[in-house]
């Protein structure tokens, strides 16, 4: 059995928010979670947010117990990119693209 939780259009880039995913992937929750309050990114708020909301949903919606879970997945794909410019010298345009990012989460139960 296994608990998922999405988070999708978070205004962080794909790129950043894989490496705060790389910290927690296999670890317990308890210990996920305190390595995510401890890291400061805003990648790293996003992905706290997105695991207590796959404890929550374990825990309500499938009864799994809380202190036997895991991370056993959690990867960040790349989402839309807003595209916006920025005025440059001699009448130019420069690009400025805004990323963002889809994180989930699955959390599953040691045996």
């Amino acid at each position: 059995m296994e608990a998922k939780a999405t988070a999708k259009y978070v205004r962080v880039s794909s790129r950043k928010a894989k490496l705060v995913a790389d910290l927690i992937r296999g670890k317990a929750i308890g210990e996920a979670l305190s390595i995510l309050a401890l890291t400061p990114n805003k990648a790293a708020r996003a992905t706290d947010k997105v695991v207590r909301s796959a404890l929550a949903n374990a825990e309500n919606n499938h009864g799994m117990n809380p202190e036997n879970l895991y991370v056993d997945q959690v990867y960040a794909n790349q989402g839309p990119t807003m595209k916006r410019w920025k005025a440059g010298p001699q009448g130019r345009a420069f690009p400025i693209l805004k990323r963002t990012s889809h994180i989930t989460v699955v959390l599953k139960e040691q045996e």
